[in-house]
């Protein structure tokens, strides 16, 4: 079988843990005997972070600029533990931020689809992709205990010198005070990749925030999204036959569960944090959800949902057996695959892609599963594999798509 030629790279970042063994396992045997793979590689492990005082993050987030495309495996986010751990220097920032804030990019995340997973949410029938503004709010706030009885005081000093002062409130007893922001540039980028998004996908658009309540905060990001939307999008919105609608979070989140899915709902950074997992628990589960990272300069960084799996990762070093989801780490590498053969104009890798995930589903749907998936699948003959055997399920029924 000849391989499929790349004819410019992807952006490869290699990450922590179980997830890391994972990512081996899907190179050798889903992709490089059938890909003659083209990469700039990143190793985003912890340690190799920790060596580079974390410039080989700035550095893969600008590689990703130069390449438009990139696929992350799943990295840790250092808390005091790992500092000890690790023998870090210092307590690292996420690398997905750091990346994010880079790239000005939104998170779409979106729950794979399969027959014998049945929604929680018995009438959703199609995805539902949540797009969540990845900049500012409670991300970056400062946050103030008051332990004494006062008044907060509040000043903006603009750069030519003059202060704006901010209504506080007064305090008669202990308390706390949380300053949020964001920025214009960042919720205009947002609202493209957004847009942006939507016209690819030739799917509808919601957008939801709590206007009624932040009069100025909320309302902002409202008033950003319909200035854009009927300057730059409405006349290719009517073409594409899908509509850009906005509503209150509260009625966004009702309409959701009476709807049978199938859109793109954008929401502010915590809104999105909750609502996508909370989409992907009632979809199934974390390790069956895809995330992709889109600048509106059309840059795009795929990886999985969910985190690195450390407590497999502990069973993995005692030489255990271990029955660790790999699905959502593959379709990280099918949509970065795909989006490359798509921008490259090569077919053969779109069709890959598209093979290496039927592979996946139809393990799935035939019953060969992990053993997360255990307790979710309707199936009146389940097997339960390791995550070595899962995978190479997956590599045999691909070989058969490719002859």
């Amino acid at each position: 079988m000849n391989k499929i030629i790349m004819i410019n790279p992807i952006v490869e970042m290699n990450g922590d843990e179980m997830t890391r063994i994972i990512w081996s396992l899907i190179k050798e045997n889903l992709i490089l005997p059938f890909i003659d793979l083209k990469t700039e590689y990143y190793d985003l492990g912890l340690n190799h972070r920790n060596d580079t005082n974390d410039e080989v993050t700035v550095e893969c987030a600008n590689a990703i600029k130069k390449y438009k495309i990139g696929v992350k495996c799943a990295t840790i986010t250092p808390n005091a533990q790992r500092m000890t751990e690790y023998n870090l220097k210092s307590m690292w920032k996420s690398p997905n931020g750091t990346i994010r804030e880079i790239l000005d990019g939104t998170v779409f995340r979106e729950p794979i689809i399969v027959k014998n997973i049945i929604p929680t949410v018995s009438c959703w029938k199609k995805p539902i992709i949540i797009a969540r503004h990845a900049y500012g709010d409670v991300y970056s706030a400062r946050e103030f205990r008051v332990k004494y009885p006062g008044y907060l005081n509040v000043e903006y000093l603009q750069e030519n010198g003059e202060k704006q002062k901010i209504q506080g409130f007064d305090f008669d007893s202990e308390g706390i005070i949380q300053i949020l922001h964001n920025k214009d540039t960042s919720i205009t980028s947002f609202a493209r990749s957004c847009f942006n998004f939507a016209l690819d996908r030739k799917m509808d658009l919601w957008f939801s925030t709590k206007d009624t309540i932040s009069k100025k905060y909320d309302h902002h990001f409202k008033d950003i999204f319909y200035h854009i939307y009927s300057n730059e999008y409405i006349d290719k919105f009517k073409q594409a036959g899908i509509e850009y609608f906005y509503t209150l979070i509260d009625d966004a989140v009702a309409r959701a569960v009476r709807s049978e899915g199938g859109f793109i709902w954008a929401l502010k950074n915590y809104d999105g944090d909750v609502m996508s997992d909370m989409v992907s628990s009632a979809f199934g589960s974390l390790a069956m959800m895809t995330s992709v990272l889109v600048s509106p300069n059309n840059q795009y960084e795929y990886e999985a949902a969910h985190g690195t799996v450390t407590r497999h990762y502990y069973k993995y070093l005692k030489g255990e057996k271990t029955s660790t989801n790999p699905i959502a780490t593959i379709f990280a590498w099918t949509g970065a695959l795909r989006k490359r053969g798509e921008m490259d104009n090569i077919k053969e890798l779109e069709n890959f892609s598209d093979m290496l995930e039927e592979s996946c589903i139809d393990a799935i749907q035939e019953g060969y599963i992990t053993k997360d998936l255990q307790n979710l699948i309707k199936s009146d003959k389940i097997t339960v594999m390791d995550t070595e055997s899962f995978i190479m399920n997956i590599r045999n029924r691909l070989k058969e798509k490719m002859i």
